[in-house]
């Protein structure tokens, strides 16, 4: 009788061990780099060689993007690269403790593409997978600064998918500045 409950709760034990080791494994996986800056805009520019520029954060181009961001912007300038009226913009922002390095494409002041480059969180990676961040494609910026597409959730991924929305506005915001789009700058 004791050796079969004993067989009974190596069993039970081996059970949770493997459950555990798996859950733990697929948090851990959503943690990762998967494509440089460079390879990044390469691929976006394609086979063109697109014009690397800075944009310079005025006072104004500053106090706009911490509206839109929630918070004060850090750094001077903003790196990006541009072929006609194409741009493509590596940003970052927090999810929960960590930054989510982020590829945003614009063309004719609404996103192409938006591309999860590096996430560091561990929860919250489904934001990585092209069925959410194709979500993206089409939007534009409202006048209130805004996207003007509905973007759905993810359950578990509430502070990753506000720093992706953030960092989609923003990067529209930019490229309207270093366009002088009408965009970002509504009529009065």
């Amino acid at each position: 009788m004791l050796n079969k409950f004993y067989r009974v709760a190596v069993t039970i034990a081996t059970a949770a061990l493997f459950i555990l080791t798996s859950a733990a494994s697929f948090s851990v996986s959503a943690k990762g780099v998967f494509q440089s800056g460079p390879d990044f805009v390469a691929e976006v520019f394609a086979p063109l060689q697109a014009e690397p520029k800075v944009l310079w954060l005025t006072p104004e181009i500053r106090t706009q993007a911490a509206v839109i961001m929630d918070r004060p912007v850090r750094g001077l300038r903003i790196r990006y690269h541009q072929s006609n009226n194409k741009s493509a913009w590596i940003l970052e922002e927090i999810g929960k403790e960590m930054p989510i390095t982020i590829g945003v494409v614009v063309e004719d002041d609404v996103i192409q593409q938006v591309k999860i480059l590096a996430y560091r969180e561990s929860r919250g990676g489904e934001v990585r997978y092209p069925a959410y961040t194709a979500q993206y494609n089409g939007a534009a910026l409202q006048e209130d600064y805004r996207l003007n597409q509905n973007i759905d959730g993810i359950t578990g991924a509430t502070l990753s998918v506000w720093a992706v929305n953030k960092v989609a506005a923003l990067a529209l915001y930019y490229h309207g500045v270093v366009n002088q789009s009408t965009a970002t700058h509504p009529p009065q």
